[in-house]
């Protein structure tokens, strides 16, 4: 196989998207290439998703900026058409393309202050967690405690 069509391998093998953790292993594992060209195109692979992370996470912060635009929009479009059928002592209006009739909701309940609010009125939620600092200390010294443990975390740096 010539260094073009190992490459192209590679690419092929990005494109796939039915691999799971031990396919794309064996999958990998059965390219014949020498060491350092293998874990070059991997590594060449893992930047290029990064990338594509970090296109996505970009594009994600804006559409939700856009979706919440959009929401607050709509609920100010809302306001002023209830307000002006409302104005208008209009009960029901029909268009060509639609029937509009203002009508009560659930009321929202609206809290200005708690400090003001009585204890009657709050409620105190507990929520458990691990300290994780601290265990990690315990763990690390060679401690067992039962439900935690030290998991092993390797990696490799791409410069």
């Amino acid at each position: 196989m010539n260094l073009f069509e190992l490459n192209q391998t590679y690419r092929d093998l990005e494109e796939r998207e039915d691999l799971d953790s031990e396919v794309l292993a064996d999958t990998l594992d059965s390219i014949n290439d020498a060491r350092e060209i293998k874990l070059d195109n991997i590594a060449y692979w893992i930047e290029k998703n990064k990338m594509q992370l970090d296109w996505l996470s970009e594009k994600l912060k804006d559409l939700r900026a856009k979706q919440t635009s959009l929401n607050n929009l709509n609920l100010s479009l809302q306001d002023y058409m209830t307000r002006a059928l409302d104005d208008a002592g209009i009960k029901e209006l029909q268009t060509e393309n639609h029937i509009l009739k203002p009508r009560n909701y659930k009321a929202s309940v609206i809290v200005d202050s708690l400090d003001d609010l009585p204890e009657e009125f709050k409620q105190t939620k507990t929520e458990i967690t691990a300290d994780k600092k601290e265990l990690y200390k315990v763990l690390k010294d060679g401690q067992e405690v039962p439900g935690a443990y030290l998991k092993p975390n390797r990696g490799t740096v791409i410069k």
